[in-house]
């Protein structure tokens, strides 16, 4: 059907961003220096589906898939691939044997409500290239106020010094909008980051395109 001379442009279905952070920690390990973090993301209703990367000036290496289904009432469930082709020993990415593979397979859920929000991850296999050793396990507990974010996060097994749960990453997040033009702001973000189990400390900063 015809829609005059000018047809209003659909929204689409897709979505690109990009991160660019001082340095990778994650679940207070500290994975490599500054890095470019790009995303592709397909929605649909509450269903969501994408891959995510990650490439530091030192050369590690990320590339992971995921699908989630958000539902109405704040849950999510999830599973994600987590790929690491940087690893020594476990570049090939048809390898998912538990001696030499590269990938990570972990389930994912959680759920939000008035700014508090609880998650939960599993990791299914063992692989030696990644390190997972199969039932690692991650709990996240966030509350999130106007641009400030508490985190309280642990887990056993690959998060871990010596395998056993314990608390990785404590901290808190404050975003703001940095204004570049009258009609341009880049969201920035800073956090701090405490690992106890490894004893560390990191101060992140993150811009998002």
């Amino acid at each position: 059907m015809g829609c005059g001379i000018i047809c209003p442009e659909s929204e689409s279905n897709w979505s690109a961003s990009a991160d660019f952070v001082s340095s990778y920690v994650w679940r207070g390990l500290y994975l490599s220096n500054a890095a470019v973090q790009p995303a592709l993301t397909f929605s649909s209703g509450g269903f969501s589906a994408g891959a995510w990367g990650a490439a530091s000036f030192d050369g590690n290496l990320e590339a992971d898939l995921f699908a989630y289904y958000t539902f109405g009432f704040g849950l999510m469930l999830g599973i994600t691939d987590y790929y690491l082709p940087s690893v020594e020993g476990g570049n090939d990415y048809f390898d998912l044997s538990k001696g030499s593979g590269s990938h990570i397979f972990e389930l994912n859920g959680g759920y939000e409500i008035s700014g508090l929000s609880l998650a939960a991850n599993y990791v299914l296999n063992e692989t030696g290239g990644a390190g997972s050793a199969g039932g690692d396990a991650y709990i996240e507990v966030g509350y999130a106020y106007r641009d400030i974010n508490l985190f309280v996060e642990g887990g056993d097994g690959l998060q871990t010094e010596e395998g056993n749960f314990t608390i990785t990453h404590i901290g808190i997040g404050v975003m703001k909008e940095l204004k570049i033009t009258l009609s341009f702001t880049l969201p920035v973000t800073c956090r701090a980051i405490l690992n106890p189990d490894r004893e560390r400390f990191y101060i992140v900063a993150a811009i998002s395109l």
